[in-house]
């Protein structure tokens, strides 16, 4: 593996970074330093796109979205949306977890961890069991049961699932991940990025990896071509399947063992580092 301050893998001149935000190009305190700013429009201004890669809902893009440059996509929801950030977060694609299968995980994760509690993210907004620990940035949330969320008779019934989330109050974080796994992922996909024992539920096969390919698919850009930045389980896909990658100073150890070299830590803009290097060879 290499370091930040290590010759850079090829390619030196990449056609795309994809950084994840909170951890890793976002400050603990979820500001984006002017070092980072300037790192990401010299990018830009150089050919090289910047997708933000995010298990972010679009509405919560508003710490990144002034930041976003030429094409104005962002991947959203660990891959289960692209979302336009110069129309307000409209979102452009879904890969939704069908109801039916989001209420299997419930029942699932119901007897193999008594005690989850279940959260429902909808292209529209978010609502939560009362059990489940409080969103005070969606006040307007439905609080009711998960079976009754996902119900297809529901009015909002029409509104993509694009995560469910599930959290247990006594498991580890890791601990809940591996269980989940076991119990019930050929069912959807199973991810996390909190440090408290909170799962994130996908579709089977919607990660921001392979999201992310048919983006780059999209644009005529390969693997190789992809510089990738994360700290967090949900980053290790993306950060396998991209040419170069680094995990940050602050990241877990999955994410360290999956990417190809390290920086330094998003409190020391570890992003803008490595850009700037890549910027030399320009």
């Amino acid at each position: 593996m290499t370091s930040a301050t290590d010759p850079l893998p090829l390619p030196a001149v990449p056609r795309l970074i994809a950084t994840d935000l909170d951890g890793t190009l976002l400050r603990d305190d979820k500001s984006v330093s002017d070092r980072t700013i300037a790192a990401l429009a010299a990018a830009e201004e150089a050919g090289i796109e910047v997708f933000f890669v995010t298990g972010r809902p679009a509405r919560w893009m508003d710490v990144v979205s002034a930041h976003v440059h030429g094409h104005g996509l962002a991947i959203c929801a660990n891959g289960a949306a692209v979302v336009d950030l110069h129309a307000g977060g409209k979102v452009l694609e879904v890969r939704a977890l069908e109801r039916s299968v989001a209420l299997d995980v419930v029942r699932t994760l119901r007897d193999a961890a008594p005690g989850t509690s279940f959260a429902v993210e909808l292209t529209t907004g978010i609502h939560y069991e009362p059990d489940y620990p409080p969103f005070h940035l969606d006040p307007g949330a439905t609080v009711a049961a998960a079976e009754k969320l996902l119900d297809e008779a529901r009015p909002d019934a029409g509104a993509p699932v694009i995560k469910l989330l599930a959290h247990h109050p006594q498991l580890t974080p890791d601990g809940f991940l591996t269980l989940a796994r076991t119990a019930a992922g050929e069912l959807a996909s199973f991810t996390r990025s909190s440090p408290t024992a909170l799962l994130e539920v996908s579709g089977l096969g919607v990660s921001k990896a392979s999201t992310l390919a048919l983006c780059c698919a999209q644009r005529g850009i390969s693997s190789d071509e992809v510089v990738a930045f994360g700290d967090m389980p949900n980053d290790v896909e993306m950060l396998t399947w991209a040419g170069t990658s680094y995990a940050m100073g602050n990241a877990h150890p999955d994410v360290i063992a999956a990417a190809s070299g390290r920086t330094v830590a998003n409190n020391e803009d570890g992003v803008a580092v490595v850009i700037e290097q890549i910027l030399k060879n320009v």
